[in-house]
């Protein structure tokens, strides 16, 4: 199971492209990151001298096309590849990384690949030229090219027995209300997420506030409110704006950050009594609160054909399968997968619905389809006779003007000897 995202890489505040190749690369090829530059592989270039190789590709395009868009152009492009704790290993998620790297610039791009080993999950970092090995195009990126990028991400773990995410959506932000109601486990499906610094910033300044209140029978200073925050082991920083730095920070937050209940002249407002602000009540996850909408657990599940599926790709790895097989049947089962989730199949039930419904589609639309036909075949056959009219019009339009002259007259047009004895 693979996350993926891509982002383009700008020149930094009119610096120029080698600042900006420096500073991408160096994060990428860290040695403290990479197993001392073990986990990294290369291609079109080599590592240790891959800035100035697409620094020497750009100079050739803009010689060849004489193209510069300046602060606006795009030197470079960002990929990383994540997959969860304990599915595979750094060197793995290296051969994966680099698959997707080259299926993705087709081998046209020269690109760096690393692999980090700094967190709990291996993630691979791939930075691909934006110019291409002849130095003639530039890589053009698309509308959406992320969801055509996590495409072949899940077709490559499907090839190697990976799973991958059934259902992925975009993420999402979410207001304090809501993050704290996933914080606490009435959301997100309990995910338990620490407080943000934010939040604990927060809560100092409520809990300061309340012993302050409580301390001057309802009504306090606020230089009083400033010095309880100082006790509480906060920095106060007073100048145009109002901002704290909690005991465990490393910078100081604008009050104005912290949302309209928080800013300076709202906070003069809740010691003075004028504005209260009720505290947010954490969600209740019991199985009393739930509504009859969201039973505990359903009575019979439906089977998924999408995981019926993946456990198909998972049985497939025996050692009687030769390797052409192998490969050519996981290929196309996750071609299969990929696209049941587009279209949202998840059962044979809505298979079968999708079938039927096509089935009728068509059976319409070839009657429609013979109808134009026998139209079609009326309108060349009409064609036909109207071309035939438009060549002989203008001799029916001469045998008609003959037929109207008298016989003598037309004695007299053909014995005269001239025009003048006609008449």
């Amino acid at each position: 199971m693979a996350t993926t995202w891509i982002k383009p890489l700008h020149r930094l505040n009119g610096r120029g492209i080698a600042a900006a190749l420096d500073k991408s690369a160096d994060y990428t090829l860290n040695p403290d990151k990479t197993e001392d530059g073990e986990l990294i592989v290369s291609y079109g270039c080599q590592p240790q001298t891959a800035q100035a190789e697409f620094l020497l590709s750009k100079k050739l395009y803009a010689q060849k096309t004489g193209r510069d868009q300046g602060k606006h152009d795009v030197i470079a492009y960002h990929v990383r590849m994540s997959f969860k704790k304990g599915e595979v290993t750094a060197e793995k998620a290296l051969e994966l990384g680099r698959e997707l790297a080259i299926r993705w610039t087709r081998g046209r791009h020269q690109l760096i690949i690393a692999a980090h080993t700094n967190t709990d999950n291996p993630h691979v970092h791939i930075i691909f030229n934006s110019v291409t090995l002849d130095c003639d195009r530039k890589y053009q990126d698309f509308k959406h090219s992320y969801r055509a990028l996590r495409r072949v991400s899940d077709q490559i773990c499907l090839e190697h027995g990976l799973a991958v995410i059934e259902k992925p959506g975009l993420s999402k932000g979410h207001n304090r209300e809501e993050y704290l109601s996933a914080r606490d486990g009435g959301g997100s499906g309990g995910s338990g997420k620490p407080p943000s610094i934010r939040d604990s910033l927060r809560e100092i300044i409520d809990l300061q506030l309340a012993q302050a209140i409580s301390a001057q029978s309802k009504t306090a200073s606020f230089d009083a409110f400033i010095t309880a925050m100082k006790n509480a082991g906060c920095e106060v920083k007073r100048g145009k704006h109002l901002a704290f730095k909690t005991p465990d920070g490393q910078r100081f937050i604008r009050c104005s950050s912290l949302g309209d209940d928080y800013l300076e002249s709202a906070l003069m407002e809740r010691l003075s009594g004028k504005r209260v602000v009720e505290p947010k009540k954490k969600a209740s996850t019991s199985p009393a609160a739930r509504t009859h909408s969201q039973p505990v657990q359903a009575a019979m599940k439906k089977p998924n054909l999408l995981i019926d599926i993946q456990a198909k790709l998972q049985q497939a790895h025996s050692p009687g399968f030769e390797r052409f097989a192998r490969l050519y049947n996981l290929k196309e089962m996750s071609k299969t997968l990929l696209l049941l989730q587009d279209w949202g199949i998840d059962s044979y039930d809505a298979l079968s619905e999708r079938a039927d419904a096509a089935t009728k589609s068509f059976n319409r639309c070839s009657g429609r389809v013979k109808e134009i036909e026998a139209r079609q075949k009326e309108i060349s056959e009409l064609q036909k006779q109207i071309g035939t009219y438009s060549k002989t019009k203008d001799i029916l339009a001469e045998h008609n003007r003959l037929k109207s002259i008298k016989p003598t007259t037309f004695a007299k047009l053909t014995n005269a000897k001239s025009p003048a004895e006609a008449y």
